[in-house]
């Protein structure tokens, strides 16, 4: 029976993050004709909750700044931390990112996209052969007034207020109370927001400006069409190629035809019930992503055939829950005058190492213990909460709302804390000792916290002689429990250097490509830097476009 379609494009993207927005101006761009479905009623998915970095290697701002970079040790950076872990992460995969992502972002910056470079944070791994400071980049701070009526619409974190801030000033802001550098550029943000929204401005940082500036483009450039509320069902197949899709849009189940191909960059499945549960250590209580990233396009491309990979990883991170939402953290576990520990009393890991390798070493340590470390407990003293932020926490207040909810637990001395938490108070005690007399010494004998300039960019400058430690003696003390959270998961449908979807044999299913999430990454099993999330997802998208046009 003959196929009844509702309508025809070129080009059908599912997903209205990062990934799927740079497909769609990227297949508008090259002449073909693109419909972008997104399931929810708003756009911008988890790119639209994310810090907004991009990684590139040897991106056109740090050839300006005289930052010196290339393709070859970008490769030799990436070959060191990522390895082989198979398809995903192949050299050829590999190669075609450091090529190919640099020219990602000098095409959005041909069609208006405005850049900026957070110059002082350094890759994950700095210490490894290639390594640098300064590959992310990100969206300047945008005027969401811009968008018009797609303001409305578009994702946006719970608790998220309109600032306008970059990635590159958040290791400033915990620093406010304590250099003139953090107390300025705190003033200069607050400043700019208030400017903004007097002259009747509506400033977008991060995440909010890097898929606002894309919806924009998108919009401005093309008049792209985009239905909310649309939701795939499954990819529609003949003769062993995608030609189109089944959507549900308004109750009905209607058939899209797709003359050219379809592109998924619907995301990962952290909130992914079924996939989850099969495939993940911990479940989706602790993810940051957006809601709505629950798999859907990874089965339709499983149920066509694709092959899967690395669906047991994720963007791991701890996270902290305070007002019964889930918070990333980033800065909180590496300034001074905190630990973590586990059930035992015990530290495990470095505090200050990145979120992923944090994640990934709590989950490693519950397993190895049979438990105890999920959650873990970040301990802090009377002079951390002084001096920094914690969350939307200012210096210096803790609400008792926090205290009355558990989210917090206050003592006025370790023992009591470790009575509280159930934590054996013993080793609790002995692990403070031991780790104040590093801070002293200005050396983590145990996870060398503070020996890197990764650990350093999240410390305090004005504590020596190691600026990540300080000793834990001023009560009362407080303690929040930490859980393995993450950004997303980072499994899914394999795909090859053009971004094709392939099938267990290596073959490729003609008329389907896949970015961001909804693949296996090409980061492998790591987290080479800032930005390693969205910098692929927004290169393989435009990478796929390019390669349907004929131009790669």
């Amino acid at each position: 029976m003959e196929t009844e379609w509702f309508a025809q494009y070129d080009v059908l993207v599912v997903g209205s993050g990062a990934s799927g927005l740079t497909a769609a101006i990227t297949a508008e761009n090259n002449g073909f004709k693109s419909l972008l479905i997104e399931k929810m009623d708003t756009w911008g998915g988890s790119s639209a909750y994310s810090g907004g970095g991009l990684w590139i290697p040897n991106n056109f701002l740090m050839q300006e700044d005289g930052a010196l970079d290339s393709e070859e040790e970008a490769l030799e950076y990436m070959e060191a931390v990522i390895a082989d872990v198979g398809p995903a992460s192949s050299r050829a995969r590999k190669e075609a990112y450091v090529r190919e992502a640099p020219k990602m972002v000098n095409f959005l910056k041909s069609l208006g996209f405005e850049w900026t470079r957070a110059q002082y944070y350094p890759d994950y791994y700095p210490n490894v052969k290639g390594g640098k400071t300064g590959r992310v980049i990100e969206s300047t701070v945008f005027n969401g007034k811009k968008l018009k009526q797609w303001r409305k619409t578009q994702n946006v974190s719970p608790g998220m207020p309109p600032i306008a801030i970059t990635s590159g000033d958040a290791y400033l802001l915990s620093l406010v109370t304590r250099t003139m550098k953090g107390f300025r550029r705190t003033m200069k943000i607050m400043g700019q927001t208030l400017g903004w929204l007097i002259s009747g401005k509506h400033p977008l940082g991060i995440g909010l400006a890097l898929t606002g500036r894309l919806m924009y483009i998108l919009q401005s450039k093309y008049q792209g069409e985009v239905w909310l509320k649309a939701a795939l069902q499954e990819l529609i197949m003949e003769d062993g190629k995608v030609i189109g899709l089944k959507v549900e849009k308004d109750g009905k189940i209607l058939n899209i035809k797709a003359n050219k191909a379809v592109l998924l960059g619907a995301g990962g499945f952290p909130h992914g019930g079924e996939y989850r549960r099969k495939y993940q250590p911990v479940g989706s209580e602790y993810s940051s992503a957006s809601p709505g990233n629950t798999g859907d396009a990874i089965r339709a491309g499983e149920r066509v055939g694709a092959a899967l990979s690395l669906m047991d990883e994720a963007w791991w991170g701890g996270s902290f829950i305070l007002d019964g939402k889930v918070s990333f953290s980033v800065t909180e576990r590496s300034l001074p005058g905190c630990i973590i520990v586990d059930a035992r009393g015990k530290r495990f890991v470095n505090e200050s190492t990145s979120y992923v390798d944090l994640g990934r070493r709590m989950l490693d340590h519950d397993a190895q213990m049979g438990g105890g470390a999920v959650p873990s407990w970040l301990i802090m003293d009377s002079t951390y909460r002084k001096k920094y932020l914690f969350g939307m926490m200012p210096p210096g207040q803790t609400p008792s709302k926090y205290f009355k909810s558990g989210e917090f637990v206050k003592a006025s001395s370790i023992k009591e804390l470790a009575t509280q938490c159930k934590i054996n108070a013993d080793n609790l005690e002995e692990t403070v000792k031991r780790f104040n007399s590093f801070a002293k010494n200005g050396k983590d004998e145990d996870f060398m916290r503070g020996q890197d300039i990764y650990d350093r960019y999240y410390s305090d400058p004005r504590v020596a002689p190691n600026s990540n430690l300080a000793a834990l003696e001023e009560a009362p003390y407080y303690a929040t429990r930490i859980y393995p959270g993450d950004l997303g998961t980072k499994g899914g449908l394999v795909t090859d250097e053009y971004a094709r979807v392939l099938r267990e044999d290596g073959s490729v299913i003609e008329g389907l490509y896949a970015s961001g999430n909804n693949t296996a990454s090409v980061m492998g099993r790591t987290y080479p830097g800032p930005g390693s999330t969205i910098g692929p997802a927004c290169t393989f998208s435009y990478i796929a476009m390019n390669h349907l046009a004929g131009k790669a």
